[in-house]
């Protein structure tokens, strides 16, 4: 079998357009060669190997985790978002869950295989339609682009918007304080609410109900998922990333949810099976220097979590009742 002659520089490492391609002289049976894949119709990029069926068949060596699916959906999303790219219309861009997952907000826990691929347009532009995505029109606005790993969305905080219309409350403050979080800057807690007095809220006012819990500064989703357990059971609001310095003013440590009244630290750590031995010792290291400094540090995994969340929430307040906190007190 003859090899297919390699692609122009100007299209090599990237999906295009059926007509970049004739424009550069490659014909069509060139384009219907084997090395290359048709993720949407008049669309064309070079196929990759597959670890399901290459190497001899050999997939992948052991199951995954649920963090690790989680992670893996996400980048299957985000790399049929660059493939798709060369089909969108100038009137179309990325939206909804989609465009969250662009700006590496976290993403609600699936079950099912993939994510769905949102593509939405705004009036008086048609809705996108075509195989394998989810096509949305949307009310008619002033243009609000944005651009998210080099692809077209809007602004975050309409982003946002759109999810609520599927989304359930804890994913959407998830992904809201991820928008705020200072470290990422992307939008202050301001512009969010700016988006629900100019477009309106969804849902008996679930955004509005998710922005009464968004807090500043809370940089995973598990942080901000053990807060809300705490919280919502009653114990007291803890301070996010609190900077923890010894007598001396030497810092120590920057813990996730800190009662500074109490002197307890709760973090979550999601490491795997897969640990890295050397960060393992350093974290170690950094764990007794908490308690050192006179602090409690309690230590939430995934498994206090789920499937059991009680599990979590009981470790937090052991170690505050233990530090002299009663309930009702602040």
């Amino acid at each position: 079998m003859n090899r297919a002659h390699p692609l122009p520089d100007a299209l090599a490492g990237r999906a295009f357009h059926f007509r970049e391609a004739r424009d550069l002289g490659l014909t069509a049976s060139r384009l219907r060669a084997g090395d290359l894949d048709t993720p949407t119709r008049g669309v064309r990029c070079v196929r990759r190997p597959n670890p399901e069926t290459d190497a001899g068949g050999a997939g992948r060596s052991r199951a995954e985790t649920a963090s690790e699916r989680q992670i893996r959906l996400r980048a299957e999303l985000i790399d049929r978002a660059e493939r798709f790219l060369p089909a969108l219309t100038d009137a179309q861009f990325y939206s909804h869950g989609t465009a969250l997952a662009l700006l590496g907000a976290p993403l609600p826990f699936r079950s099912a295989g993939a994510w769905e691929l949102h593509v939405s347009a705004r009036r008086p532009a048609g809705q996108p339609r075509r195989s394998g995505v989810v096509g949305h029109r949307l009310q008619q606005r002033d243009p609000a682009r944005w651009r998210a790993r080099g692809l077209p969305i809007e602004h975050p905080a309409r982003v946002w918007r759109q999810a609520g219309e599927e989304w359930e409350l804890d994913d959407l403050i998830a992904a809201a304080d991820f928008l705020v979080c200072p470290r990422h800057r992307l939008i202050a807690l301001g512009d969010l609410r700016r988006e629900i007095a100019d477009a309106g809220d969804v849902r008996g006012h679930l955004l509005a109900r998710a922005l009464d819990e968004v807090r500043v500064g809370a940089e995973t989703a598990e942080e901000t998922r053990l807060r809300l357990l705490t919280t919502r059971a009653g114990l007291p609001e803890p301070e996010l990333n609190h900077r923890l310095h010894d007598r001396n003013g030497r810092f120590i440590a920057r813990i996730d949810l800190a009662y500074p009244r109490y002197r307890v630290a709760a973090e979550h750590d999601g490491r795997t099976h897969a640990v890295d031995k050397q960060q393992f010792a350093k974290d170690a290291d950094r764990w007794d220097a908490i308690r050192a400094a006179g602090w409690q540090h309690v230590r939430v995994l995934g498994h206090h979590m789920r499937p059991d969340p009680q599990v979590a929430v009981a470790r937090v307040a052991v170690a505050l009742h233990d530090a002299g906190w009663r309930p009702g007190q602040s």
